[in-house]
C-alpha cells in the first residue's frame, strides 16, 4: 500500500510542468491537486529541516522540483501559500552553507520570482539576501545574490524612484562600511553603489557619502575602490548613458522590406515593434534631461574630506598604501582642491621632495600639483615649486622629455594661478621655444601663448605679439591682482551690438542715407519687441555715469628711450594699433550700454546664440596657436589633468604607442572621412542601407557561368530575322519605359 502511494506521488511529480500549466488556466478546478503537491512539499521540507546534512539525492531533487512548482503558482492560492516565502527564507538563512548548489540557486530564484509576483516585498528580500552575500564563502552564490540584488533594485526604481527602499539600502551599506573599517566586506557596498550610480538609479548625496566613508577606511582594497569611484564614476555613467541609447531604426527600410517580402505575422510584428521604438525615442527626447550632478559636487564637506584623505593616507606614517595607490589618493585630493578652491596647509610642501626627474611617476605628481593650483592659492606657496621645477627639469643639460614635462607643468600651474610666475624666470623659459627638439619647442610656445593671453606685460615687447600689445594699450589685458574675480556679464554681447550696427548701416544705405547717422537706432527694435524698450534718460546722473578711460591708451609706459626716436613708419603703425584698440574699447562700451539700457528680445537671444556658435567655429578654424591659448586660459577646474598631457609629445613616442593608437591620435579633432569609393560603390552601399535589392544586370553578372552557357549557345545560333525581331521588341520596350511602361 505504501509503495503504491509513493509510486503515485512520483508520477504526479513527474507531471508537475503539465499541472502547473493547467493551474494557471483554471486554479479552482485543480485546487485538490495543488493541495496534494503542497502536502508533499511540507513532508520533504520537514525531513530536510530535521537533518539537512543527511538528505538523500532523491529527496533533494524532489524538494527542488516542488519548490519550483509552488513558486510559479503561489499567486493562484495566496491563502494556502502564505507561509511559503518565509519557509524558503528560513531554509536559505539557516542552511545556505550545507545546501546543494542547484537547490540553493533554485531557492534564491524562487524568492526573486515571489518578489515579482508581489508575494514578498523588496525590503524583506534584500534583508535576507544581503547578509548571505557578505558572509558566504561560495563564489557562485555571491555572484548570483549580487546579480539578484542589483536586478531587484533596478526593477523597484523603473517607474518611479523608490526613495524608501533606496534610503534603507543606503543606510545598510553605510553601516557596513563604518562598522568595521579594517574589514574587506565594504567592497560589496562599493560594488553595489558604483553599479547603481553608473545606471543612474542612485544619484543623490547619500550614495556619495557611502563612497566617501569607503575611501576613508583602513583596508587597502576598500580605500582604492572608494577613490576610484570619485575619479572615474562620472565617466562610467556617461559611457553607460551613451551605450543605452536606443538603436536608430530606419522606418522606410522596415516598411520597404515588409512590403516586398511575404506577408507574415513576423513581419507585421517587426513593423509594430519598430513603430513602438520610434514613439518611445520621441517621448524620451521630449522629457526633461535629468540633473546628473558630479559625485565631487555632491560632497557635504569637501574641505574636511580633502584634509582627512591627505592627513590619513598621505601624511601619516601608518598608511599601508603603495606608491600607485598614494598617487590615486593624491589625484583625488588635488581634484577636490582645484574644483572647490580649497586650501590645505601642508599640501604644497608635501610636493617638494617628489619634484625631481629621478622620482618614479613624476609626471603624475606634476599633474596633481597643477590640479591643486587655483587663483585663491597664495602665490608665495606656488612660486617656490615653480622655481624648483624650472631648476630640476628645464635646463640645457636636461633630456628633451624632461624639459618638455617641466615646461608643460609650469604652463598648467600658471594657467590656474598666473601670479606664481616671476618676470625673470618667464623670459628665460620662453627662450626654449627656439630649441631643436619639437616637444620643447611646443611647450615653450604654449607658455608664451598663455602669458600673451593672461599677462603680456611680463613678456618682452618683441614677444608680446600684435593682439597682446593692442590689448595692453586698450587696457583689456592687464595683470589680475590676487583674488580678483571677473564681473559677470552676457557672453558675446559685443558680437550682437556689432551685428546690429552693420544691419543698421545696410538699411540706411538701401534708403540712400548717410551710413554713420544714428537717427534710426530704434528701428530694428520695433520689429522685435517695441513694448520692452527702456528709454534713455539723458538728464539722469545714473545713466551717464560711465567714465571714459580711453585716454590711457595714449600714455607711453615704456622705459625704453629708443622708441621715441624711431622711424615715422613705426609711429604710424603704433597710431593704427591705438586706433584699433580704441575701436575695440568703444565696441565693449556699446555692448555694456546695450546690456544696461535694453531688454533683449527672444529674436536677439536667438541671434546672439547664432553669433556665439559662428565665433566658436571661427576660433577653431583660426589655427592651433589660438586654440592652445584659449584652452590653457579657459581650462575648467573640473577637468582632470593626466600625466600624458604633462609629458606632451613624449607620450606619443613610438615606444609607447602602437601604430593604430598613433593613427587614432592623428585623427582626433578632424572631420570623419571614409575611404574613397566610386560612384557605383556608393550607390550600391546606399541601396543596401535602404534594404533594396540589386538590378537584373547585377544579378546576371554574378550568375554561374554554366547557368548562362545554354543561353549563350542559343544566342549564337539565332538567324538574322530572329535577331532583328528581338532587337525591335527591345527597342519598343525601351521607348515605353521598360516592361511596366513607366514613360507615358
Amino acid at each position: 500500500m505504501v509503495k503504491r502511494k509513493l509510486g503515485a506521488l512520483e508520477k504526479v511529480e513527474a507531471d508537475l510542468p503539465n499541472l502547473q500549466h493547467k493551474i494557471r488556466k483554471d486554479p479552482k478546478s485543480y485546487i485538490e491537486d495543488f493541495r496534494a503537491q503542497h502536502y508533499q512539499y511540507e513532508s520533504h521540507r520537514e525531513i530536510f529541516m530535521a537533518s539537512p546534512s543527511s538528505a538523500t539525492d532523491t529527496g533533494i531533487i524532489s524538494l527542488k522540483e516542488l519548490i519550483d512548482f509552488l513558486a510559479h503558482v503561489a499567486d493562484c492560492y495566496p491563502s494556502i501559500t502564505k507561509d511559503f516565502p518565509q519557509q524558503l527564507m528560513d531554509i536559505l538563512t539557516q542552511h545556505h552553507l550545507l545546501l546543494e548548489p542547484e537547490l540553493r540557486e533554485k531557492i534564491v530564484g524562487s524568492l526573486v520570482l515571489l518578489r515579482k509576483k508581489e508575494l514578498l516585498d523588496s525590503a524583506t528580500l534584500l534583508q535576507t539576501l544581503f547578509p548571505i552575500l557578505i558572509t558566504t564563502s561560495s563564489k557562485s552564490l555571491r555572484a548570483l545574490i549580487f546579480q539578484k540584488i542589483l536586478m531587484d533594485l533596478r526593477t523597484s526604481n523603473v517607474k518611479t524612484k523608490n526613495h524608501k527602499l533606496n534610503r534603507t539600502m543606503q543606510t545598510v551599506l553605510f553601516n557596513l562600511v563604518t562598522s568595521d573599517r579594517t574589514s574587506s566586506k565594504g567592497l560589496w557596498a562599493i560594488k553595489l553603489t558604483r553599479e547603481l550610480w553608473k545606471r543612474q538609479i542612485w544619484t543623490d548625496s547619500k550614495a556619495v557619502e557611502v563612497m566617501k566613508e569607503a575611501s576613508l577606511a583602513e583596508n587597502e582594497k576598500v580605500i582604492v575602490g572608494g577613490v576610484r569611484f570619485f575619479l572615474g564614476g562620472d565617466k562610467e555613467r556617461e559611457d553607460m548613458e551613451d551605450e543605452s541609447s536606443d538603436e536608430e531604426i530606419d522606418m522606410g527600410k522596415v516598411k520597404h522590406q515588409a512590403g516586398i517580402n511575404k506577408k507574415t505575422r513576423k513581419n507585421s510584428r517587426a513593423v509594430a515593434k519598430a513603430r513602438q521604438t520610434v514613439k518611445k525615442r520621441e517621448r524620451k527626447k521630449n522629457q526633461p534631461h535629468p540633473l546628473n550632478f558630479s559625485a565631487l559636487h555632491l560632497l557635504h564637506d569637501p574641505q574636511g574630506y580633502a584634509e582627512s584623505l591627505f592627513y590619513k593616507h598621505l601624511q601619516s606614517n601608518k598608511s599601508k598604501l603603495n606608491l600607485e595607490q598614494k598617487l590615486m589618493v593624491l589625484q583625488l585630493v588635488t581634484r577636490l582642491v582645484g574644483l572647490h578652491k580649497l586650501h590645505i596647509m601642508h599640501l604644497y610642501s608635501y610636493f617638494q621632495k617628489y619634484l625631481t626627474p629621478r622620482q618614479p611617476s613624476v609626471t603624475s605628481f606634476l599633474a596633481s600639483l597643477a590640479q591643486a593650483s587655483h587663483d585663491l592659492i597664495p602665490p608665495d606657496d606656488l612660486e617656490p615649486l615653480v622655481q624648483k621645477i624650472a631648476n630640476e627639469f628645464v635646463s640645457e643639460a636636461s633630456a628633451s622629455e624632461v624639459a618638455t614635462a617641466g615646461l608643460n607643468a609650469i604652463r598648467e600651474i600658471c594657467a590656474r594661478q598666473p601670479l606664481a610666475m616671476n618676470e625673470t624666470l618667464l623670459q628665460d623659459l620662453v627662450m626654449y621655444r627656439k630649441s631643436k627638439d619639437k616637444g620643447v619647442v611646443m611647450a615653450g610656445r604654449g607658455l608664451l601663448s598663455l602669458f600673451r593671453e593672461l599677462n603680456p606685460e611680463m613678456l618682452k615687447r618683441r614677444d608680446r605679439g600684435k593682439d597682446a600689445s593692442m590689448g595692453l594699450r586698450s587696457g583689456e589685458k592687464k595683470e589680475k591682482r590676487f583674488g580678483e574675480q571677473e564681473a559677470g556679464g552676457i557672453e558675446g554681447l559685443e558680437l550682437l551690438e556689432q551685428w546690429k550696427e552693420e544691419e543698421r548701416k545696410k538699411r540706411r544705405a538701401e534708403k540712400g542715407l548717410a551710413s554713420d547717422a544714428e537717427d534710426d537706432e530704434e528701428e530694428d527694435e520695433a520689429d522685435n519687441w517695441d513694448a520692452w524698450n527702456v528709454e534713455d534718460d539723458e538728464d539722469s546722473d545714473d545713466s551717464g555715469g560711465w567714465i571714459d578711460v580711453q585716454s590711457d591708451a595714449e600714455i607711453d609706459f615704456s622705459d625704453s628711450e629708443d622708441e621715441k626716436d624711431g622711424p615715422p613708419s613705426k609711429k604710424t603703425k603704433q597710431a593704427d594699433d591705438q586706433d584699433s584698440a580704441k575701436s575695440e574699447a568703444e565696441e565693449r562700451q556699446k555692448a555694456i550700454n546695450l546690456a544696461t539700457t535694453r531688454i533683449l528680445t527672444p529674436a536677439d537671444l536667438a541671434k546672439l546664440q547664432e553669433l556665439r556658435n559662428e565665433a566658436a567655429v571661427n576660433a577653431i578654424v583660426s589655427g592651433p596657436k589660438s586654440r592652445r591659448a584659449q584652452n590653457d586660459a579657459s581650462r575648467h577646474n573640473d577637468d582632470a589633468l593626466t600625466a600624458a598631457e604633462i609629458e606632451g609629445l613624449a607620450a606619443l613616442s613610438a615606444g609607447k604607442q602602437t601604430r593604430e593608437e598613433r593613427i587614432a591620435h592623428a585623427k582626433e579633432g578632424k572631420p570623419d572621412r571614409g575611404e574613397h569609393k566610386s560612384v557605383t560603390a556608393k550607390r550600391k552601399e546606399r541601396k543596401e542601407e535602404q534594404g533594396k535589392s540589386t538590378t537584373n544586370k547585377e544579378k546576371a553578372r554574378r550568375k554561374n557561368f554554366f547557368m548562362t552557357l545554354g543561353k549563350a549557345k542559343s544566342k549564337g545560333k539565332r538567324s538574322l530575322v530572329e535577331t532583328r525581331n528581338i532587337l525591335k521588341v527591345h527597342h519598343e520596350r525601351q521607348k515605353r519605359g521598360g516592361r511596366r511602361g513607366n514613360i507615358g
